[in-house]
Order: C-alpha cells, then sequence, then structure tokens
C-alpha cells in the first residue's frame, strides 16, 4: 500500500504496471472488493460524469441565476474556430464549466476530489478524449489514476475548502487531472509526478471565498483554470519538463499554507471575493439585507 507520491511512483516502477493498476489493487486490497466491483463502482461514477457534462452542455441555469450558461458559449466560441489558445484546452474548460453548473443547479455529479472542484477531471478526461481516442477502459483507468493522486492527498495534506481553501479543492483536482492526462498519453510514472506537482505548484495559496456562501461565484471559473492548468502541465511534463520541488513536498507546502489562512479565506465566505461591495450585494439580492450585513 502506497502513502505517498514517492511510494506510488516506486511500487508502478518496480512492478512494471501504470499507477492506475496500482490503484486498482489498493482498493481490492482495502476494500475487500473484488477488482470486478471496483471496476463497476467507477464505470458508475464515469457515466455520472458523461451524463453532467453533457446535461450543462445543453444549457443549465443555478436556482440563485449567479451561473449558468457560460458552457454553451464557449462551446459555440470554439466552432467560430477564431479562439486564440487551442481547441482541445478550451473543450476542457467548457466541459469543466459544465459539470460545475450542473453541481449549481442541483444536479449531480461526482464530487472529483470534492463537488467544488468536481468538474476538472470530467472536464479535462471528455476533452483529451477526443484528441486521444481512448477506449473505455483506459478512460476508467484515467479516473483510477487521478483517485490514486487524490487519495495521497487527502491522506497528507486537505481537499477541503474549509480547511485549506480552494487550492485543496479546485488545485488537488488540477494536479490528479493532469496526473491522469500524462498516463492516458503514455507518459511515464515519473512524469505524471511531475505534472502534479507544476500544476500544483501554480495553485498554491488559492482562497476559498464563495460569494453568498455559494458553490458558484467564483467556484465554477476556477474550475475552468484548474482544467486549463492541468492541461498545460501534462504537455510540460510530456516534454520532459520536471518539478525542481518533489510532489510529496508541493502537497506538504499546500497543507502548511492551508493551516496558515486566516478563517475569512477558507469557505466562510467572509472575505475574499466574497466580501467585495459587489460579493455583498449579491448575497443580499439572494438572500436578503440581513444576510449580507453579517
Amino acid at each position: 500500500m502506497f502513502r505517498n507520491v514517492a511510494e506510488l511512483v516506486e511500487m508502478a516502477n518496480s512492478q512494471n504496471k501504470p499507477i492506475s493498476e496500482i490503484m486498482i489493487e489498493q482498493e481490492v486490497e482495502v476494500t475487500g472488493k473484488t477488482r470486478e466491483q471496483i471496476i463497476a463502482q467507477m464505470e458508475t461514477n464515469l457515466t455520472v460524469m458523461e451524463q453532467a457534462v453533457e446535461r450543462g452542455l445543453n444549457g443549465v441555469v443555478s436556482h440563485s441565476g449567479l451561473t449558468g450558461g457560460d458552457a454553451v458559449l464557449l462551446q459555440a466560441y470554439i466552432k467560430k474556430g477564431n479562439f486564440l489558445t487551442g481547441e482541445v484546452i478550451l473543450d476542457a474548460v467548457s466541459k469543466a464549466v459544465a459539470t460545475n453548473e450542473v453541481n449549481a443547479a442541483m444536479g449531480m455529479i461526482c464530487a472529483t476530489p470534492t463537488a467544488g472542484s468536481a468538474g476538472v477531471v470530467p472536464g479535462t478526461l471528455f476533452a483529451v478524449k477526443n484528441k486521444l481516442n481512448p477506449t473505455r477502459e483506459q478512460m476508467l483507468n484515467f479516473l483510477f489514476t487521478s483517485g490514486a493522486f487524490g487519495f495521497v492527498v487527502a491522506n497528507n495534506a486537505s481537499i477541503s475548502g474549509a480547511a485549506g481553501g480552494c487550492q485543496a479543492e479546485v488545485g488537488s483536482a488540477a494536479g490528479m487531472a493532469a496526473a491522469a492526462i500524462v498516463e492516458m498519453a503514455g507518459g511515464t510514472p515519473e512524469q505524471s509526478a511531475h505534472a502534479m506537482a507544476i500544476t500544483l505548484k501554480n495553485m498554491l495559496g488559492l482562497v476559498c471565498d464563495p460569494v453568498a456562501g455559494l458553490v458558484e461565484v467564483p467556484c465554477v471559473k476556477r474550475n475552468a483554470m484548474g482544467a486549463a492548468n492541468a492541461m498545460v502541465a501534462a504537455d510540460m511534463a510530456l516534454a520532459g519538463i520536471t518539478s525542481r520541488i518533489p510532489c510529496d513536498e508541493v502537497i506538504d507546502a499546500m497543507y502548511r499554507i492551508g493551516l496558515s489562512m486566516p478563517t475569512a479565506l477558507r469557505e466562510t465566505g467572509q472575505g475574499g471575493l466574497a466580501a467585495t461591495p459587489t460579493g455583498r450585494r449579491l448575497e443580499a439580492e439572494i438572500f436578503g439585507n440581513a444576510a449580507a450585513g453579517k
């Protein structure tokens, strides 16, 4: 059983197995379920992700009215063909947004690793699907690989915005996605670890400051940027670029940064964007003046 990224990579290399396979075997050992049961459970998760992306791309609006429709706008923009970045990145961004718009509209999503960060992993998966044409098994392996890195973060740091800020939620999700993209693209376990490290390093210190206390603003767009971050970090790692700071040390740094964050910047809606004049006005419009004056 692995406890950190270094052990995960070492196990994958010494056993000549991909990270996804190491994670499947660990799940079998820890849960006592059969391999078939573990894979069937992940198949269910994948189906939920697919349905959420599809629903979001068809257009949804949250009950508060704060979010909705941006995934549709991005897909329309992509179709025009005059985008400035890249089609795969924008597709990942739109599908990440789609998933979180469904979450904001009280739809069913798969927490990866949390509901507030649920867009990054499926957003990148279904974008690279169109590029790499993976089998269904490879798509499931993508989720197992992302889960392996999420397992390390959850057990050595935090995946909770209330405990560690948005770096712990969207930051972790983006790192998980980057590592999984690398494996699907044929990269090594070491490259997956570097992709995770590169991604997370560039999201350290990200605060959790939901406007009106809702998982909408800025959460949906942070998933968009997390997806873009993951895609670029994966490309960097596949190009042979490495993180000077080992992945486990980056995760530990995130944990320590989270501990030092003021309470106002950890999901309480008391600081950051939530405390701006517009943030307070939106809160008052949604919940009434008494809530905004707290």
